[in-house]
């Protein structure tokens, strides 16, 4: 890293310079730290000494700061009585830096008026408002959250009493069993469709209108008049003619990729600049998430989407998109191997989606998790959440619980994951290999307030949860609310895994929940036809809307398909065809056989051509 770090230094040290650091707590040490870093700026020597060190500082520096591979690096000598210990200057630097860094992220360090590193702290609500809120909001959760001691003996007891039952029914688990000390659960075999079912899909295919991905757009428009959400944004501007077209257009642009210019050569009698000006001008994520709600209202109406799903159950998961290289926002992603962005969606179990958000391939995405369902203004409200193996953070599964969702992720490396006992007095017959540890009851009690001041500001809107789970996804010794979340975490992530253990029909929906999130990822891809599907713009808001515009184009193929399905089974019931419940049940709306993307091609036989003249010359012969 000294290679690189050379070429930066300068730009580093200039950053120390114009940003003003402050610390959220009063341990002094980072600020004594950031004091010795600034100290080093005009330094050219290779070692320090341990002298000159605790006297750029304002307290002696502390080796237990470091880590064990830090101090091979930086320390130097050590044990030397005569000359103390050396200090490597240019190491000493890099960890010093990458502790800031760490610090800026867990919260105990913050810049003043930045809009990702403010002091979070000033976004909570004040102590009367909590007291205010409380107890309303512990009887809308139906949690004895007024209480400290009852809430921790409450969660304490459920524990106790579901590790002992799950211990007690688990040699007649059939499904699980632990060897060497390693939990395995057997895989939940994916059940064949039923030949009814196969010959009601087929019957549904048939008879289903093909239309034009144009068509399809337009008929739902004139069902929901959703160009009334993107109206001028002054009162002053005049009104655009031919709105409905307009929008229509511009969403056909976005939301399957074309672009403005081959949109305008597709739809006749409209222009690249008409298109590209109802985005820039009258369109915006907020506008577009109030199109996607009226959507999702609308199909709610239905009465197939009920056969489904219960509403209650939603999947969050993310997908690649891909951008150029070249753009300054993109990012490597590890487990995709190329470059983009992340497209993350909340799909209810009813399969339309309620919910995305564009975020960079870095961030670990059950930071955002949460977010769906507190953005959620639709009439379909979950409770339930499930996602992927990345949604097993402690502080997530916390601060969930306090918001009153239930959180059930798919488990893919259950082996490897840890059950915690509800005290050291606690001894399993034939679960024990499961457990390692116990839970800090007396923490959670402890900081139980603080945590709720949290979680009430969540809910009326002061700040985000990906906010506040950025500054808990990472550990920092003196973050007690990191703490506190993290052992509350620990005790729901245990009361779920006991229940991912000992229930099949839970493992069943959480597979099924996510499977439809999984089919909704595929179905927008396809949608996204143009372009060779890589997002070709540059500015962060620009495609976080084309993220939108695509949800939304999906949601809205979705409603117009249950609305032809119904209509087709209702002809089929009519015709003496045996439709059930299990059948309906099997049915999906990503459907894609009737949709044509790629418009019509008139073939006219009739149009005059003129014969083939092979005498045509470019030049004359005496210009040769």
């Amino acid at each position: 890293m000294l290679k690189s770090y050379r070429q930066k230094r300068a730009l580093l040290f200039n950053c120390l310079d114009i940003l003003d650091l402050q610390s959220t707590s009063s341990d002094t040490s980072t600020a004594s730290l950031l004091v010795l870093l600034k100290s080093l700026r005009n330094s050219r020597s290779e070692f320090l000494s341990e002298e000159s060190v605790d006297q750029a500082m304002p307290e002696a520096f502390d080796l237990s700061w470091l880590t064990e591979k830090w101090k091979k690096l930086i320390v130097s000598n050590e044990g030397n009585e005569n000359s103390g210990k050396i200090f490597h200057r240019k190491y000493l630097e890099l960890w010093l830096l990458l502790h800031i860094k760490q610090e800026l992220s867990s919260g105990d360090l913050f810049i003043p008026f930045s809009a990702e590193f403010d002091d979070y702290r000033e976004q909570l609500i004040d102590d009367e408002t909590l007291d205010n809120e409380l107890q309303e909001y512990s009887d809308q959760v139906e949690m004895p959250l007024t209480d400290a001691h009852e809430f921790a003996t409450n969660l304490k007891q459920q524990l106790a009493d579901l590790a002992k039952g799950v211990d007690e029914r688990f040699p007649e688990n059939l499904h699980a069993t632990i060897k060497d000390g390693k939990l395995s659960i057997s895989p939940i075999r994916s059940e064949q469709p039923q030949a009814e079912l196969k010959k009601l899909d087929e019957l549904i295919t048939e008879n289903l209108p093909e239309v034009s991905i144009i068509d399809n757009l337009t008929d739902t428009e004139k069902w929901l008049g959703l160009h009334k959400h993107f109206g001028p944004l002054s009162g002053n501007e005049a009104r655009i003619d031919e709105p409905e077209k307009r929008f229509i257009t511009t969403l056909f642009c976005y939301g399957c990729n074309l672009g403005p210019v081959q949109t305008a050569k597709s739809v006749k009698n409209m222009s690249r600049k008409q298109i590209a000006c109802l985005n820039l001008r009258h369109a915006s994520e907020d506008r577009l998430d109030r199109a996607i709600t009226q959507v999702v209202n609308a199909y709610n109406n239905f009465d197939l989407p009920k056969y489904w799903g219960t509403e209650k159950h939603a999947a969050a998961d993310g997908t690649m998109w891909d951008l150029y290289e070249q753009n300054l926002l993109t990012e490597y992603h590890i487990r995709y191997g190329k470059y983009g962005g992340i497209g993350y969606y909340h799909v209810s179990d009813t399969y339309i989606a309620l919910f995305s958000h564009f975020i960079p391939c870095g961030v670990y995405e059950a930071v955002y998790i949460l977010d769906g369902l507190m953005s959620n203004k639709s009439d379909i409200q979950p409770d339930t959440l499930h996602g992927d193996t990345q949604a097993q953070s402690y502080p997530v599964f916390g601060l969930s619980h306090l918001l009153g969702i239930n959180l059930m992720p798919r488990i893919r490396n259950i082996q490897d994951l840890l059950l915690f006992r509800p005290d050291n007095r606690f001894r399993y017959k034939n679960i024990e290999a499961l457990f390692a540890g116990s839970i800090d009851f007396k923490l959670i009690e402890r900081h139980l307030h603080d945590m709720l001041r949290v979680v009430i500001s969540i809910k009326k809107g002061k700040i985000t949860a990906s906010t506040i789970l950025r500054r808990l996804g990472t550990y920092s010794r003196k973050n007690k609310l990191y703490m506190a979340f993290k052992e509350l975490g620990k005790a729901v992530r245990t009361l779920f895994l006991l229940r991912y253990i000992d229930e099949l029909e839970l493992r069943k929906t959480i597979q099924s929940a996510t499977n439809k999130s999984e089919e909704f990822n595929g179905f927008i891809k396809w949608l996204f036809f143009g372009g060779e599907g890589i997002i070709a713009e540059n500015v962060r808001h620009e495609q976080r809307k084309i993220v939108k515009y695509n949800q939304l184009v999906a949601n809205m193929v979705i409603l117009y398909n249950v609305e032809k399905m119904t209509r087709v089974l209702k002809d089929l019931a009519g015709e003496g065809v045996v439709i059930s419940r299990d059948l309906l049940n099997g049915l999906s709306p990503y459907r894609n056989s009737n949709i044509n993307r790629f418009g019509d091609y008139n073939l006219d036989l009739e149009r005059e051509v003129p014969p083939l003249d092979f005498g045509i010359k470019i030049l004359e012969p005496a210009e040769l």
